[in-house]
């Protein structure tokens, strides 16, 4: 039995694993029982509001997984993804006669919604590609300051970009999706298919983590020169994620526009972006399971602070931001790891 083999099986390291358990089984319990007596309390209508908020969010929260927990690269860029897939396919399916309003028009397509998504998404991709391409020349602080310089960028392009995204009026008009003559416009048609594209983004992330390709990307976090030694390029594998990553962000773009018929600047400012990598750590770094746990528990968190009685309407912004700040503060003292997290921040 080798050194390692025989550490494993040292009670300390055994109590240590059963403890690390324990907490990843309470968390989940606590916020899967949060969630349903939250729900059950204000009823249908908000659960399945909540249910949507829920799915763009996680959505989100794995795809970025992706990128910071196994690959081990901290971007709080993907909010600009994210707001390109909800432009392309505001502008694809929008067909809203913008001349009237006496504001600057736009051009619209009005495609149906499923023929638009595809195209976003590799409008997406091929963003992303000039992003990673760019972003592969830095490493570790650098590399989070320019993924930060692009959701500036990104944000600026929504806000002043009029011609093409109408600036602050924002898109009105996106269409719902539709298959054949029937319409998603019932807000539970609109959750069971926010709901089966999570599933499938879910899958697919599992595909990608699980296979030979997700351990090189587990390697490459552990010691980026080191996996280069055994004949591995690590930059395209680190292109080839970012790359994944960044289009499963575009879905969730795709998705969140038409399921408000509008978005405007400011869905995806630079607080979003820390925001989604606060999901992240929340839940755990290199576990999907984590990412939705995260999400749900913000989701959560940001609602349910609009029923306490003692904080007034004016300051549940606030309340939520920092409630959130101390949670993370709390788990990089004492769970850096997050709930259920492989890898520490």
């Amino acid at each position: 039995m080798t050194a390692l083999a025989r550490r494993a099986f040292q009670p300390g390291e055994l109590r240590r694993r059963a403890a690390a358990g324990d907490v990843k089984l309470w968390a989940s319990l606590l916020i899967l029982v949060w969630a349903a007596v939250f729900m059950i309390w204000q009823g249908l209508g908000f659960a399945i509001s909540i249910g949507s908020v829920f799915a763009i969010w996680a959505i989100l929260a794995v795809s970025l997984n992706l990128v910071v927990g196994y690959a081990g690269l901290l971007s709080v860029g993907h909010i600009g993804f994210f707001g390109i897939g909800a432009y392309a396919a505001a502008i694809l399916t929008s067909n809203a006669s913008y001349e009237q309003l006496r504001t600057e028009a736009i051009p619209t397509f009005a495609w149906p919604f499923f023929a638009a998504l595809p195209v976003s998404i590799a409008l997406v991709g091929v963003a992303a590609v000039v992003v990673g391409v760019v972003l592969n020349r830095f490493r570790d602080d650098i590399y989070v300051l320019v993924s930060f310089g692009f959701a500036i960028i990104a944000f600026n392009v929504f806000l002043n970009g009029r011609g093409l995204t109408r600036g602050a009026f924002g898109v009105h008009q996106i269409a719902r999706p539709a298959i054949g003559g029937w319409e998603l416009t019932g807000e539970l048609e609109f959750l069971i298919l926010l709901l089966v594209f999570l599933a499938l983004t879910v899958a697919v992330s599992w595909l990608i983590v699980t296979s030979s390709f997700g351990r090189v990307l587990t390697a490459i976090r552990e010691d980026e020169q080191a996996i280069e030694v055994f004949g591995y390029r690590a930059t395209h594998y680190k292109l080839a994620i970012w790359v994944i990553s960044a289009m499963l962000a575009g879905l969730a773009g795709a998705l969140f526009a038409s399921w408000t018929s509008f978005i405007d600047p400011n869905s995806f400012i630079l607080l979003e972006s820390v925001l989604l990598v606060s999901i992240v750590i929340l839940g755990g770094l290199a576990s999907i399971w984590g990412s939705l746990l995260g999400a749900m528990a913000f989701v959560l968190l940001e609602e349910g602070m609009r029923f306490l009685p003692f904080l007034p309407a004016e300051y549940v912004g606030q309340a939520r931001q920092a409630v959130l700040g101390i949670l993370l503060v709390l788990l990089m003292l004492f769970r850096p790891q997050g709930l259920v997290g492989r890898y520490r921040l």
